[in-house]
C-alpha cells in the first residue's frame, strides 16, 4: 500500500517539476520575444534617422555651396544624390589634364566648404565611406584616350586638393576618404559632342548599415 502512495507522490513531484520546467521555458521565450521586439524597434528608429539625415544631405551640400560660392552654371548639385558636378571649362583647357589658374582658385574655395559639410556631422562622417572624384568626357575623340584623360584629370584634382596650395582644417581626414576614378565617355551622350558631359564629379559612396553594435549593448 505504501508503495502505491510513494508512486503517487513521485508522480506529483514529477508533474510539478515538469510544470516548473515549462514555466521557465515560457518565461525564457517571453523574454526573448521582448528582446527581439525592442531590438526591432530600435533598428527601425535608427534606420529612419539615417534615412532622414541622408535625404537632407544633398540640400545641405547645395545650401553650403550656394552660400560660400554662389549660384552659377559652373557647379551643379544633384538634389537626389548630392553629387557635385564641376564643368571642365573652369578646371582644364580642352584636351589637357593640367589645372587652369581659375580651376585652382575655384577648388581653393569649394573644397573647404565641401569638406566641412562631411565632417561637421558625425553621422555623415561615419557613413560616407568614400568621396569619389570622377573625371568625365564627351564622346568626342577615341574612347581609350577619353578614359585616360578623364582619369588624369581626376588625379590632377585630387593631387591639387592635398597640395600646399589648399588649406582646410579637415584635410588629413578628408584625404582618407578620397578615391580618384576615370569614367571617360561612359556616361556621355553618344549621339553628339555635349560640353555638359565634360566635367569632374564629386560623388559619395556610403557604408552599408551595420547594427551589430546594438547586440553588444
Amino acid at each position: 500500500m505504501n508503495d502505491f502512495a510513494d508512486l503517487e507522490i513521485d508522480a506529483e513531484i514529477i508533474e510539478e517539476q515538469d510544470a516548473g520546467i515549462w514555466l521557465s521555458i515560457g518565461d525564457l521565450m517571453s523574454g526573448l520575444l521582448m528582446f527581439f521586439a525592442l531590438l526591432f524597434i530600435t533598428v527601425m528608429v535608427q534606420l529612419r534617422q539615417y534615412q532622414e539625415a541622408f535625404e537632407k544631405l544633398p540640400l545641405v551640400v547645395l545650401s553650403a555651396i550656394e552660400a560660400g560660392i554662389g549660384g552659377n552654371d559652373i557647379v551643379t548639385v544633384d538634389k537626389e544624390t548630392g553629387d557635385v558636378s564641376i564643368r571642365d571649362r573652369i578646371l582644364f583647357d580642352e584636351g589637357s589634364d593640367k589645372l587652369r589658374p581659375e580651376g585652382k582658385e575655384f577648388l581653393q574655395k569649394f573644397i573647404p566648404i565641401y569638406s566641412e559639410v562631411i565632417f561637421a556631422n558625425d553621422l555623415f562622417e561615419r557613413q560616407i565611406a568614400r568621396v569619389v572624384i570622377e573625371g568625365h568626357t564627351s564622346s568626342k575623340g577615341r574612347e581609350q584616350k577619353n578614359m585616360e584623360l578623364s582619369l588624369r584629370r581626376a588625379l590632377s584634382v585630387a593631387d591639387y586638393i592635398f597640395s600646399d596650395e589648399v588649406s582646410f582644417p579637415t584635410k588629413s581626414r578628408f584625404k582618407e576618404k578620397i578615391l580618384a576614378a576615370g569614367r571617360g565617355e561612359l556616361d556621355a551622350d553618344k549621339t553628339m559632342d555635349r560640353a555638359g558631359d565634360r566635367k569632374v564629379v564629386f560623388r559619395f559612396q556610403f557604408r552599408r548599415q551595420d547594427f551589430s553594435n546594438l547586440l553588444a549593448n
